[in-house]
């Protein structure tokens, strides 16, 4: 199983159509047997769904993340858990030790700007009104 988690300095970065970089963990029996750093190459939105298909992606971690992109993610048959946040090393223990992370029903609107700090995966952070949970 490889699972990927959007990530940046460390921290589940929060808004997965803009991701530079994705965070890997390949999982064998329930134990991370190979981590690495992946660059998206400049890759935003729907063609990310393509970029994780070809890394085999299974799962993937993430803060906000829109409705088209939860679409072609489920259409690759990629399974979503947005709404996360934290250090990505610790997201990645909670997750395989079965605790409860994110929120599932997170759903970002890619049309609008994010201001600086802005945190579309944060539970207590309104989005401006374009992050619905």
């Amino acid at each position: 199983m490889i699972i990927a988690v959007t990530s940046k300095d460390g921290e589940v970065f929060q808004h997965f159509g803009h991701s530079e970089e994705f965070t890997l963990f390949e999982v064998e029996n329930g134990t991370v047997i190979e981590t690495k750093k992946v660059p998206t190459n400049g890759q935003g939105h729907g063609a990310l769904a393509d970029f994780l298909n070809i890394h085999s992606v299974n799962v993937v971690i993430c803060g906000g993340i829109g409705g088209g992109a939860k679409a072609a993610l489920r259409e690759k048959r990629i399974e979503i858990v947005p709404g996360v946040t934290g250090k990505v090393d610790e997201i990645i223990i909670k997750y395989l030790s079965g605790e409860k992370i994110g929120n599932p029903n997170i759903e970002c609107n890619h049309h609008h700007e994010h201001g600086e700090g802005h945190d579309c995966g944060s539970h207590s952070h309104t989005c401006g009104g374009h992050c619905h949970n």
